[in-house]
């Protein structure tokens, strides 16, 4: 059986052992959203997938739509659902005299989550996690209560790598491919690979040289721009651990 097949047998199961009827995703445009809704569309089951554009790039919203386009033709159990977010984005963030330009993306992502389990609750839904293990469990880079608030994380596990080759291999169109990762919240067009400071196949370089040797050997034996991502992965990683653990609780 296939990675994709496994995954795919995985949603289904947890979706009705969960007595619920549905998967809700958001879609960006980029590949980790049109993966993960592919994913779920191939159970059979009901998937609901969404676009919630806040000031959106034009360029990433056509693409959104073009893979919903492509997906709603290969899967009849497909359902689409826009709701345009900039209004309520602007009247929120005109409560705040000041609010910084972090503060504002997060606040986009969190909205985003809030109105995705309002459609998952209506449906009777699980909202599905787009997330990727360099993204989410390397260096952590999503919004804590926004796109990191979900139910269940079908790709958490796989690499950029490895989502763009089951991507390919599921028929997800070339311009989602081809495109590069960017998390949509800001003003501007800015990549994830510029906000990170590396590109994602160098990270996973990094996070596979330290699974295979211990993290001082790594240290000791890299140099050049190796040494220089593997700050960035340990800086990251250290910095947003506490997205990646359990919440602290006090025991008396």
């Amino acid at each position: 059986m296939k990675l994709h097949e496994e995954i795919s047998n995985w949603l289904g199961d947890y979706l009705k052992e969960s007595n619920l009827e549905s998967f809700v995703i958001g879609i960006s445009g980029g590949i980790d959203s049109a993966l993960t809704s592919t994913l779920c569309a191939k159970t059979g089951l009901k998937t609901i997938v969404v676009s919630l554009p806040i000031h959106q790039n034009k360029e990433q919203l056509l693409r959104a739509y073009n893979h919903i386009e492509w997906l709603k033709k290969q899967f009849s159990n497909v359902e689409y659902i826009n709701i345009d977010l900039t209004q309520t984005f602007e009247s929120f963030k005109s409560l705040f005299e000041s609010p910084s330009d972090l503060s504002l993306a997060n606040s986009r992502s969190r909205l985003r989550m809030i109105t995705l389990y309002q459609i998952a609750s209506t449906n009777n839904g699980l909202v599905v996690g787009t997330g990727n293990k360099i993204e989410d469990f390397g260096v952590g880079f999503f919004t804590k209560y926004g796109d990191g608030g979900v139910d269940i994380s079908p790709i958490a596990d796989l690499t950029k790598t490895e989502v763009r080759q089951i991507s390919k291999e599921l028929g997800v169109i070339e311009e989602i491919l081809i495109a590069k990762p960017t998390d949509g919240l800001w003003e501007d067009d800015r990549t994830d690979e510029e906000q990170i400071g590396a590109t994602y196949e160098k990270l996973e370089n990094i996070i596979n040289l330290i699974g295979e040797n211990s993290k001082e050997d790594v240290i000791n034996n890299i140099s050049g721009r190796k040494r220089e991502v593997l700050k960035i992965y340990l800086d990251l990683n250290k910095k947003n651990k506490h997205k990646m653990i359990p919440i602290p609780i006090f025991k008396k």
